[in-house]
């Protein structure tokens, strides 16, 4: 077999059981049987097109000592025929040598040889080592660079090996490079390049991308449709029939309505529809087994994989929204407005909560007035008729509608709506007994203030809308503020019961309104309201008065005049220009004052006299408005007088008073001022005393500070006869105290005389022990100074203990008996209240 690769074409010799690629690489192109031969060899010659030369190698196949039932082909190391030089064609067909040089084609090597290890692969010798001896080298990445040592060469005989299973995934070439040297290191011959070719082998299965393939198609897709593309890769050599994948479909389920509506495509994977009939009402999925197949889809010696594909119909407007029923019946209460009226249902096949399936409810027919509506409920694709402007039973007592269903989105091509697509709504209205309504309402009237009492205003009813139900009417107040007005309850005839004011603070912008009720005698009564809008005509009513009401002057004003206006609730007319004038009572009024007229509106006051008093002064004065039938009022101006800074304001207490404040505030804030001064006092002298019982009660030293309650650890309940002999030491040094002879005498605060307590100097707090010993003078110099404080050991009063006590009496009188003999008469030098007790133990002998 012949194959040209670019310039070079390589030819097999003799053998039509090979064939040779591009590359170089030796195939066999039938199941070889070397049974009864050692080897087979083959020849390829390599030709080069440009330069017209040729070179030739061959190849010996030999099989192994195996069982004819494992036989193998294994490839025995090529024998160069024309080691290293160039043979070249004449024209004659003779071959001649020519330039010396290395010629060695690429080296097929198996991947995953199971061979002995190294493994030859080809010999390498120059023609120059007949003369001499050489050294054969080879580098490059499988050599003497990583990774290393794969490749090994006999130095002396120029035998190339593998030394362990190569893998074409992995690596698939190595470029080496021979070199031929002198044993002096001499190179003798160029180093020349070797390639390294590792053949694929079918190791590997196809792999599919997923494991499982999603797609989907529309259903009611013509044949020919495209769905999805499966993928499969195989890490063999995708040039060679080991990496050529073939794809095809084992399995469809459900086979329905054809167990082939799906076809693939063998070697790009995609997925098509072969077959009609695609139906998501039907089968909502279809599931595939796709297989891919290596070797070109060989099932005897390819390697195969399977994946599954999932296949989803999806929906398409193919069914139209269907009634359940031809007609449906309703009924609403008058006056009612979004209520439902009936719930309308419809059937669609099509993929719930979908656009396909989503019903649209339209009106055609029996609605001109679009008093109905009919939404979609989202969750069960109802219809729901309700009523969205009144419906009045007494002019309309039925509707009969017609309503079409359809979808949100328009029905696939071909697909025409049915019959049931369209249905009939009949709608009853019911009568309620309704309100009487007020016409007009409100209603308005015009009428001067001022009627009297009994007067009547006007006729105010209302009719009621149920004519066919015969029922009276009758009339209430609801709302009247200033209860004027009132309503015969039969006949609505409105009169008043008070007098009608304009100025009553009821009225704005002389509108006043009052509310009536209408209330029938149905079952269940019904009633309404009305409003009866009077605009008051204003009529001279009211008597002007002086504005403002008080003024303040100095009491030698600079300039002295005061303007004065009036004011009138009257409305024009009935109001201004106004005619001012002094009252002629009092007589000092006309003495003091004068008042000129500014205008219709304002008056000037002025002081007729140099100077006033301070003190407050009423000026009467009379002012006539200018009505139809004028109206005059005598009214004061209170002038307060006081005096006055040179800006002109008042300054002095007077001022306060004519400010409003009187005499009994000042008195009040007085008695104030004097109740808190004394309270202010009682505390001060609370604290005082508080104080002094303090101090008093610091001679008392609660038991945490009596440093000698810490000293002396005895239960005594009196002072002993040496109880004057204080060693100051000891209060210092607590623990130093001689437990067998303790001094008595000292002081315990649970001892309390009989009489009174005697106050005595108080002592300083103490911010060291040591002035304990100035304390004790104090109070002993203190006790020496009252002669009429007996001893306290006269006067305690002990409890009785029981008779026959072992530990012997623990009076003072036996003192003795625990120190031996003392001499106390030292106690006589410590004042009169020791005198005593001196006497009486120092007179023992007496």
């Amino acid at each position: 077999m012949d194959c040209r690769a670019g310039k070079v074409w390589f030819k097999v010799g003799d053998s039509s059981d090979f064939s040779v690629t591009e590359e170089g690489g030796v195939y066999a192109l039938r199941r070889l049987s070397l049974v009864g031969k050692e080897k087979a060899v083959v020849v390829v010659y390599a030709h080069d097109l440009q330069v017209r030369q040729t070179g030739a190698t061959s190849t010996t196949l030999q099989a192994p000592n195996v069982k004819p039932s494992d036989a193998t082909l294994t490839q025995q190391v090529p024998e160069i025929l024309f080691p290293w030089r160039s043979v070249v064609v004449r024209g004659d067909g003779t071959l001649r040598r020519a330039k010396r040089d290395w010629v060695i084609p690429p080296i097929n090597v198996p991947e995953n040889s199971r061979g002995q290890f190294p493994e030859d692969l080809v010999r390498i010798r120059s023609d120059r080592d007949k003369n001499r001896m050489l050294r054969y080298s080879v580098t490059g990445p499988g050599a003497d660079q990583p990774p290393t040592g794969i490749f090994i060469i006999n130095p002396i005989s120029g035998q190339l090996s593998v030394t362990k299973p190569l893998d074409r995934e992995h690596i698939s070439n190595f470029h080496l490079r021979a070199h031929a040297v002198d044993l002096n290191g001499n190179q003798v011959e160029n180093p020349i390049d070797i390639v390294i070719n590792v053949i694929d082998q079918n190791d590997n299965r196809p792999e599919f991308t997923h494991t499982i393939f999603n797609g989907s198609v529309p259903e009611g897709s013509k044949p020919g449709s495209f769905v999805m593309t499966v993928t499969a890769v195989d890490k063999d050599d995708p040039k060679t029939a080991n990496g050529m994948l073939r794809y095809k479909i084992l399995s469809q389920n459900p086979q329905s309505p054809s167990s082939n509506m799906f076809t693939i495509n063998n070697k790009t994977g995609d997925i098509i529809t072969v077959a009609a009939g695609l139906d998501r009402e039907k089968v909502t999925q279809y599931t595939l087994i796709i297989q891919a197949t290596d070797m070109e889809g060989n099932p005897t010696y390819g390697l195969s994989n399977t994946a599954t594909t999932v296949i989803r119909i999806t929906d398409v407007n193919d069914n139209p929204p269907e009634f359940t029923t031809d007609t449906f019946f309703g009924e609403v209460h008058e006056n009612r407005v979004n209520v439902i009226v009936a719930n309308l249902t419809v059937t669609d096949k099509d993929q719930p909560h979908t656009s396909a399936w989503s019903a649209v409810y339209r009106i055609i027919a029996g609605d001109p007035t679009g008093r109905f509506s009919i939404p979609t409920d989202p969750t069960t694709n109802e219809g729901l008729l309700t009523v969205v402007k009144p419906v009045d039973f007494e002019l309309t007592r039925s509707f009969m509608l017609t309503v079409e269903a359809e979808n949100e989105v328009p029905l696939a091509r071909g697909i025409h709506p049915p019959r049931q697509s369209t249905a009939t709504v009949s709608v009853r209205i019911l009568d309620i007994n309704e309100s009487p309504e007020f016409s007009p309402n409100p209603k308005s009237i015009k009428l001067e203030e001022g009627l009297p009492a009994g007067s009547l205003l006007t006729t105010f009813t209302a009719q009621d809308p149920d004519r066919y139900m015969r029922q009276t009417i009758r009339y209430s107040k609801m709302y009247d503020p200033a209860n004027w007005l009132e309503i015969d309850p039969v006949n609505g005839r409105i009169s008043t019961i008070a007098i009608l004011d304009r100025e009553s603070p009821y009225i704005k912008n002389n509108l006043y309104n009052v509310t009536f009720m209408a209330s029938d005698t149905g079952i269940p009564p019904a009633s309404g309201t009305g409003t009866l809008q009077m605009y008051l005509l204003d009529i001279n009513d009211n008597a002007p008065h002086v504005f403002p009401p008080e003024v303040e002057m100095c009491e030698r004003p600079d300039p002295n005049a005061i303007n004065i206006t009036a004011s009138d609730p009257d409305l024009t007319p009935n109001a201004g220009p106004f005619a001012f004038e002094l009252a002629n009572r009092p007589l000092d009024v006309r003495r003091n004052w004068t008042l000129n007229r500014i205008n219709g509106e304002y008056a000037q006051l002025r002081l007729r006299i140099g100077s006033l008093a301070s003190g407050i002064y009423e000026v009467p004065i009379m002012i006539t408005d200018s009505g139809n039938l004028p109206m005059s009022n005598t009214s004061y101006l209170r002038v307060k007088v006081c005096q006055c800074d040179h800006h002109g304001d008042c300054v002095d207490m007077e001022r306060i008073i004519a400010a409003g404040l009187g005499t009994g505030a000042i008195i009040a804030i007085l008695i104030c001022i004097i109740i808190l001064l004394v309270l202010v006092l009682l505390f001060v002298m609370w604290m005082k005393r508080r104080d002094k019982e303090r101090q008093a009660k610091q001679l008392l030293i609660d038991p945490e500070d009596d440093v000698r309650d810490n000293i002396l650890k005895y239960d005594e309940e009196g002072g002993g006869e040496e109880d004057q002999d204080y060693d100051l030491s000891q209060l210092q040094q607590p623990d130093a105290l001689e437990p067998e002879c303790v001094k008595v005498g000292i002081r315990r605060l649970d001892e309390r005389p009989l009489h009174h307590d005697h106050q005595y100097p108080l002592r300083s707090a103490a911010p060291h022990p040591g002035d304990i010993g100035d304390f004790i003078h104090e109070g002993l110099k203190a006790a020496d100074n009252d002669p009429t404080a007996p001893p306290y050991d006269s006067l305690l009063v002990f409890d009785y203990e029981g008779s026959g006590s072992t530990a012997g009496s623990l009076s003072s009188l036996h003192s003795s008996s625990s120190c031996g003999d003392q001499d106390y008469d030292y106690l006589g030098d410590w004042g009169p209240r020791f005198r005593k007790l001196a006497d009486l133990y120092g007179g023992e002998d007496d």
